[in-house]
């Protein structure tokens, strides 16, 4: 009977060991001959690009060589079985990723011992696809005895062992199917990129599915930071790498290299300082530049927010919370640091608040339905927001290029996915009786111009009509816009930091009228804000400060607020 080692892949104090430039390789090779055997391959490639054209082993960090025998000394070669067989890497721009990749590959290649097996680069453009495939081709046409052993066949990037007639293929996911495949080893570029297109999680199941029959194969995420918020097929495998490195999740077979920035230094905005660049770049002093990365922070800062935002999440692994744009709504600049109160409930709103407002807003086939509520807390007055949003399906057909993004909100519990028309203003419905029945509702604000269904469907359920109020949107919704990003600014405001709120808050476009400023669906583009919109309606009726509705149920009930 075979024995196999015990291992974990967490790295439980990895924020001590980044910020000392130390490795973050969780557990050794667990079969350190398997990685000699690879390292000793790794090592001899050329990387042409680089002055002198250096061997690998001659110029890559120990990071590099660490993570290229993790992958290899994961392989029993005695039951032809890899024990780890996922590994991702998350590592800032100019950090030798696609070099890498071509290192790891041709390794595989080479190593590889089924006839007719095949590798893949997945990348999801033509040009990353380039820019992985050109590395190798160059790696194997400057040694004579790889130029012996291998084809290139750069017309179709494809590189063939000519013994066993395996085959190394870079493949571009915009222009090639994937389907079909049978890969041994698979290796996806740029997985930020991979988040933007919905049919990705298809797509990688179709490159991967090969490893069912393949127990030596393997598959690598490689990316840098998203430069808008993660989300998709990207977002969901980066939270997945993060909780087994944290320890949350156990499985061995995962192994992930995350270089991004500890929870404290992002809170302290050590990030925001270039000394604190190294962080991240692995590689500083040699593919990355110092002084690059120097000039890129004093520029980037001098262009503004923004631009210094998206410096930030390419060259520092700094995720971006929300997309701030160059006519953002200002209160977005605070928005993420109000989300003080996370996991907020609506019964939490309810059990700690004297009186609550409603705003409802959307709703059309091409919109999103958002409730935002509104509770005064009792004692400090504070404005607690909880929201909500309703899509049908039809909006994920005319969006498609968020319709990942939607998924994510979905399972965050922030947004639902409903079925048939009617089935959102009933949950709606439903929602704002539970603040009614709680003795604390003030008033409904509804987007005067939709309010038919959603008032009849209030009203049906049993909401007080004379409660149910409109609420004149454009210039007029000034004032609860100001009001809003004042009380944002002064910590007013508390949230629970759902990151469906925070991409609507960055949506947000203001449009200058006069003397007053708009933020319209117009404005925003194709972007969806109807949550905020109907926060801007909840805002609206709070700032009218509404009396305290005394004897609320939860007060009857025997709940204790603080």
């Amino acid at each position: 009977m075979t024995s196999y080692p015990v291992w974990t892949t967490a790295c439980h104090d990895w924020e001590a060991r980044i910020v000392a430039g130390l490795p973050l390789t969780p557990c050794p090779p667990l079969y350190p001959d398997q990685a000699e055997a690879a390292l000793a391959i790794f090592k001899e490639l050329r990387m042409v690009d680089a002055p002198g054209s250096p061997r690998m082993g001659d110029v890559v960090r120990e990071w590099v060589l660490d993570f290229v025998a993790a992958i290899f000394g994961a392989y029993n070669a005695e039951t032809g079985r890899r024990l780890i067989k996922e590994f991702m890497l998350l590592i800032s721009k100019k950090n030798g990723k696609s070099t890498i990749a071509a290192g790891i590959m041709l390794t595989a290649l080479l190593l590889n011992w089924r006839l007719e097996g095949e590798y893949i680069v997945l990348a999801p453009t033509k040009e990353i696809a380039d820019n992985s495939y050109k590395p190798m081709a160059a790696m194997i046409k400057a040694d004579d005895e790889l130029a012996a052993m291998l084809k290139v066949q750069d017309h179709i990037r494809t590189i063939t062992h000519l013994t066993t007639n395996a085959t190394l293929k870079v493949v571009a996911a915009d222009g090639e199917t994937v389907s079909g495949k049978k890969a041994i080893g698979v290796f996806i570029d740029e997985l930020w990129l991979f988040g933007k297109n919905p049919r990705a999680d298809a797509m990688l199941l179709e490159a991967t599915g090969g490893l069912a029959s393949r127990p030596e194969g393997f598959v690598i995420f490689a990316t840098t930071q998203s430069d808008d918020p993660p989300a998709g097929a990207f977002l969901s495998r980066l939270l997945y790498a993060r909780g087994v490195r944290d320890g949350r999740i156990h499985d061995p077979q995962h192994y992930p290299i995350l270089y991004e920035f500890p929870e404290h230094m992002l809170k302290a905005g050590a990030h925001r300082e270039v000394a604190n660049a190294y962080v991240t770049n692995p590689n500083m002093g040699t593919s990355v530049d110092e002084e690059f990365i120097a000039r890129g922070f004093r520029q980037a800062q001098e262009k503004g927010e923004v631009e210094f935002r998206g410096f930030l999440a390419k060259h520092l692994n700094v995720q971006i919370g929300l997309a701030l744009m160059s006519n953002r709504w200002p209160g977005a600049d605070f928005w993420e640091q109000q989300g003080l109160r996370p996991a907020l409930t609506l019964d939490d709103l309810l059990a700690h608040s004297e009186v609550a407002t409603v705003g409802i807003d959307g709703g059309g086939l091409d919109d999103l339905l958002g409730l935002a509520v509104i509770g005064r807390e009792r004692e400090t007055r504070r404005w607690l927001l909880w929201t909500r949003a309703w899509a049908h399906p039809s909006v994920m057909e005319r969006r498609k290029s968020e319709a990942a993004r939607f998924e994510d909100f979905a399972k965050q519990g922030d947004l639902v996915l409903v079925k048939r028309i009617g089935e959102d203003v009933e949950q709606v419905a439903a929602a704002v009786l539970k603040v009614e029945q709680s003795g604390l509702l003030d008033k409904v604000g509804c987007d005067s111009a939709g309010i038919g269904a959603i008032l009849d469907a209030m009203v049906e359920a049993g909401v007080p009509q004379e409660k149910i109020v409109a609420i004149s949107q454009g210039w007029r919704l000034g004032g609860a816009i100001k009001t809003t990003e004042r009380k944002l600014a002064e910590g007013v405001i508390e949230h629970g930091g759902q990151p469906m709120m925070a991409w609507c808050a960055g949506n947000a476009k203001v449009e200058p009228r006069g003397n007053a400023i708009l933020i319209t669906k117009q404005a925003s583009g194709s972007a969806k804000i109807d949550p905020l919109m109907a926060a801007f309606d909840a805002v609206s009726l709070m700032e009218l400060n509404p009396p305290a509705q005394g004897g609320s149920v939860y007060e009857s009930r025997g709940i204790r607020t603080v």
